[in-house]
């Protein structure tokens, strides 16, 4: 795969075959990359919950709890801010909705400038080809004893766009696209899960084998 340089990022987003909404800035193009910025929405884990039985600690599964809410959302508003305290972990949104073309695919990178302020953003993996909407970062503050203000609105992360051999048929979107920003755990699909829960793994390989195309 090769990865697309400023010259075609700039073709791409005038022919339509990219977008940002918002439209990006003169600060966030780059030789290969585009800057992304930190959007208004953040999720919090919430470690206890108030049950039947009283306050309990908060223990997911999420395979196989329904209605659990593991999170809890907040929204600033514009000039509000963001304390992340020593060796915290939450999940935020980019501020621009994206839209790639079925014949890229992106993968999200912090910018070295995150990392050395002690916040990791991981590595989020692929951004599917045809996919559209917000992306979700993972952040931790790695320090052990500061905290670190994050404001919406800075240049959080990168994303950077690959050329794939043929372009994706439509249809084969990610399970978050295009879901509003935000979004926290999917489950699997019914089928893979039950047999998962079961421990019946050869089962799973048996009845759902790679078809060829």
């Amino acid at each position: 795969m090769v990865v697309i340089s400023k010259k075609t990022i700039q073709e791409r987003i005038k022919n339509g075959e990219i977008s940002f909404d918002p439209p990006l800035d003169i600060f966030q193009l780059h030789n290969h990359a585009v800057d992304l910025r930190l959007g208004f929405q953040f999720a919090i884990p919430k470690v206890w919950q108030l049950t039947e039985k009283g306050r309990e600690e908060l223990n997911t599964d999420y395979h196989q709890d329904k209605d659990v809410e593991a999170f809890e959302k907040i929204d600033l508003k514009p000039g509000q801010f963001f304390d992340l305290l020593p060796h915290e972990y939450i999940l935020a949104t980019t501020l621009e909705k994206v839209s790639i073309p079925n014949d890229l695919m992106g993968i999200l990178y912090p910018r070295s400038s995150t990392n050395r302020r002690g916040l990791s953003v991981d590595l989020t993996g692929i951004i599917d080809s045809g996919y559209e909407g917000y992306l979700t970062i993972p952040i931790r503050n790695n320090t052990q004893s500061q905290k670190v203000r994050l404001y919406p609105g800075e240049r959080i992360c990168q994303i950077v766009f690959e050329e794939l051999s043929e372009a994706v048929p439509d249809g084969r979107q990610s399970r978050y696209h295009d879901k509003g920003p935000l979004q926290l755990w999917k489950k699997d699909k019914n089928d893979e899960t039950e047999l998962i829960l079961s421990g019946d793994i050869e089962k799973l390989k048996k009845d759902f084998p790679l078809q060829e195309e």
